[in-house]
């Protein structure tokens, strides 16, 4: 079983920029890839970012087309940790950000991720 929680959320004007960690405890020798997932007041959740995590493609990343060039996801092995580095931040990146664990490989798939956090809230004002 692996437990993950996120946390670096919280309000940032707009322009700036925010990290959230995703810290993972438990069995977690069998996750391929950590994914960053967004859902604003109102709207489905999408997703936001992966970084593979298995032997031969360790360190891929992938991003949407809506924050390609402005955040970056990351993981530090020692730490059992994923990162999501937000700069130029833009009020409709105002949602709250889910970290979530799959043992099939990145897909930006929700029904793929086999373990999720709680969520953290990132608030951006203008």
């Amino acid at each position: 079983q692996v437990q993950l929680v996120e946390s670096g959320g919280g309000l940032v004007q707009a322009g700036g920029s925010l990290r959230l960690s995703c810290a993972a405890s438990g069995i977690v020798y069998n996750i391929n890839d950590m994914e960053w997932y967004r859902q604003a007041p109102g709207k489905e959740r999408e997703a936001v970012a992966c970084i593979s995590t298995v032997t031969d493609s360790d360190g891929q990343t992938y991003y949407t087309d809506f924050v390609k060039g402005r955040f970056t996801i990351s993981s530090d092995h020692t730490k059992k940790t994923a990162y999501l580095q937000m700069i130029s931040l833009k009020a409709e990146d105002t949602a709250v950000y889910y970290c979530a664990g799959s043992n099939l490989g990145c897909s930006f798939s929700q029904y793929s991720m086999s373990d999720w956090g709680k969520g953290s809230l990132v608030t951006v004002s203008l």
